[in-house]
């Protein structure tokens, strides 16, 4: 199927790792012109070597802290002086763990600083280079858990309610300028980080923290919230639908919320 992204410009943030990495990766193999904004320097030139090699020669990355507000603004403006307009935004990032009783004012800000302002923010500075383009589309993460609550995300789940009300708020007061905005709620994916981080608590259980069926079955035992597919997904899933909801050829999806989760909920 032609997205009818070839030669578009397509803007990932935390495009460097995870399913960030494999949506920026995903454009590229679509012949789109692609920048990354993330803080890894070294990340994000291993991500551009791999975006060269996709067909995608001009691929640019711009190390920002998503949580300073100027830092956006001069990525974006930068962006601008390169491409002149933007199709596609994809804010993806946001951090999240912690029970309720160990999170301090500090705790909840970071979350909602990274989970949410970030999406503000990259958003208010595309919008010009958003609606100075043919066509537009924006897809913002929120997360699965914001329909199946888990007590140990409580900032990260509240911050990713706030990013699915504010895309389908800007899903309707963006129709006019012609510029589509959907969610992604992905359930649990099995990025590298996620297999790091939680590899010590599989592996006391026997399980490969690598392996989506052995992650859903310690999801399953210790959050009782399995999917019905029997596993956890992969990146790449997350980039598919994603690069099609962010394409041309998407032209009538908006205001959606999207749950790429393994037949996780049907709410």
């Amino acid at each position: 199927m032609d997205l009818g992204l070839k030669d578009a410009t397509a803007v990932v943030t935390g495009g460097s790792k995870g399913m960030g990495r494999a949506i920026a990766e995903a454009f590229a193999d679509d012949g789109a012109r692609v920048a990354i904004l993330a803080r890894g320097r070294e990340a994000i030139e291993e991500t551009l070597d791999e975006l060269r090699r996709r067909g995608c020669p001009d691929a640019v990355g711009l190390p920002v802290d998503l949580t300073d507000p100027v830092a956006i603004e001069g990525a974006f403006a930068s962006i601008g002086e390169r491409w002149g307009s933007v199709n596609s935004l994809i804010n993806t990032i946001g951090p999240g763990d912690g029970f309720f009783e160990d999170l301090d004012d500090e705790g909840w800000d970071t979350t909602m600083q990274l989970g949410l302002m970030a999406a503000v923010r990259c958003t208010r500075a595309a919008l010009p280079l958003l609606r100075a383009a043919e066509w537009a589309r924006i897809v913002n993460f929120a997360a699965h858990s914001i329909q199946r609550q888990n007590p140990r995300l409580v900032a990260y789940t509240a911050s990713k309610a706030a990013v699915a009300s504010l895309s389908k708020n800007l899903a309707k007061s963006l129709a006019a300028d012609g510029i589509l905005v959907n969610t992604i709620s992905p359930g649990t994916i099995v990025t590298a980080s996620f297999t790091e981080n939680l590899d010590p608590f599989l592996s006391a259980e026997g399980l490969d923290s690598s392996n989506p069926v052995d992650v859903m079955t310690w999801i399953e035992n210790n959050f009782h919230q399995p999917a019905d597919l029997g596993r956890a997904g992969l990146p790449d899933e997350i980039a598919s639908i994603t690069v099609y909801l962010a394409s041309r050829r998407n032209g009538y999806v908006t205001g959606a919320n999207v749950n790429v989760d393994g037949g996780s909920d049907f709410i």
